[in-house]
């Protein structure tokens, strides 16, 4: 029987992180995330874990401490937002090349600049390609699950990639919601004692680690790392099923919402899928067959089952809360039409590009991407692929 609470994301973060007890944690504060950290440096004065808590000089420095800490065969973990990944840059790729399997919570927050605090996306989509596995959180329930599975996902065998978790900045972070905690001993079971196999600290087994790596070597260590994301995916649905026996709460890949007969449909991530399904309940209550798939897992992302899960929509869009600044659509965008055109799935695609900087995103400007699917379905084709919601004319 769980423990029903009403909490806000960074502090479901938080007590999650509490409930693991990592080895260390190493930060510094930015907004959104700065609660994350503020309140487990309450756990730790409290006695209430025991973990080492670092108070660095800047993000770069946490991200470094974190490497050290789990190179020397430490569990460890960290938290950020935005500019501060931004500044992790280089050791969020070292982290993911040396195998580390970090967790971290990235609360997103528009990246500088101009200066910007509120969320988009356009975070998580710098660092989307550097080697991370990246689990979505619609909304503080999602956060806190995601973050109890973490560890067990990262640190597998198979995998031994770092994890970020992502939730919206504000939006889930700050906002409070009626959430179940799982008892701590269950955790503690759930998760496990980290034993790495291969660390710095094991006297038996002296090692180098980040050597200097040249070309007869990074490329095939390059492979690895690809492939340990190929094994993530099973893993993923390993520990979710695991995580269902023990909590009664599903995750998959992605959540299909409506999608058995829909017509059309939106591909989305984050909190923005609740407003969306206000809408498609809105809209079936009208008659009209519309979906939603909310993406959980962006990577390793699942292409061949989103394939299969679009594949008999007569349109799709495809909303990104961040702009690659490409002229040609969002990550998202760009992900689902390649796994669609590979597994050989047509269907008329659209990219919205939606709530920049923050930008309310309403039931209204959801409706207006549905009409515009219902259209694209009438004509039978897309004339402009690359769109925008809630901007200003």
């Amino acid at each position: 029987m769980g423990i029903r609470e009403r909490l806000s994301g960074n502090e479901a973060a938080a007590i999650a992180m509490k409930q693991i007890n990592p080895d260390v944690v190493a930060a510094f504060p930015i907004t959104p995330s700065t609660e994350i950290p503020q309140y487990f440096s309450t756990f730790v004065s409290n006695g209430a874990v025991d973990t080492e808590f670092v108070a660095v000089e800047s993000e770069h420095s946490a991200m470094s401490a974190c490497v050290g800490a789990e190179a020397a065969g430490a569990r460890a973990m960290t938290a950020t937002s935005a500019n501060g990944l931004s500044y992790m840059w280089e050791m969020i790729y070292i982290a993911s090349s040396l195998r580390l399997p970090i967790v971290m919570s990235l609360v997103n927050r528009a990246v500088s600049g101009p200066l910007n605090i509120h969320c988009d996306h356009s975070d998580a989509m710098g660092v989307r390609d550097s080697g991370w596995i990246m689990l979505f959180s619609e909304n503080n329930q999602e956060a806190y699950d995601n973050l109890i599975m973490a560890h067990r996902i990262a640190e597998h065998k198979d995998v031994l990639l770092p994890l970020m978790v992502c939730q919206d900045g504000f939006i889930t972070s700050h906002s409070i919601e009626n959430i179940e905690l799982i008892e701590d001993d269950k955790v503690k079971e759930f998760v496990g004692t980290y034993k790495p196999e291969h660390y710095l600290l094991n006297e038996k087994e002296p090692i180098a680690i980040g050597p200097l790596d040249v070309q007869s070597y990074l490329f095939e260590h390059k492979y690895q790392q690809a492939e340990a994301m190929r094994n993530a995916k099973k893993v993923i649905n390993e520990v979710a099923k695991d995580f269902e026996k023990m909590t009664g709460r599903k995750y998959s890949f992605f959540e299909e919402y409506q999608m058995e007969d829909a017509d059309i449909a939106i591909v989305c991530m984050n909190s923005t899928a609740g407003t969306v399904k206000t809408v498609v309940d809105e809209l079936r209550a009208n008659g009209i067959k519309a979906g939603l798939v909310k993406v959980r897992m962006f990577r390793p992302f699942p292409a061949e089952e989103i394939a299969t899960a679009l594949g008999n929509v007569k349109a799709v869009a495809i909303m990104d809360k961040s702009d690659s600044l490409n002229g040609a659509g969002g990550a998202l965008f760009e992900d689902v039409t390649s796994a669609m055109y590979v597994n050989q799935k047509q269907v008329p695609a659209v990219s919205y590009v939606y709530g920049i900087g923050g930008r309310d995103t309403t039931a209204k400007d959801i409706h207006e991407v549905y009409s515009s699917l219902q259209e694209v379905v009438k004509e039978g084709k897309v004339t402009n692929p690359y769109r925008y919601v809630g901007l200003r004319k």
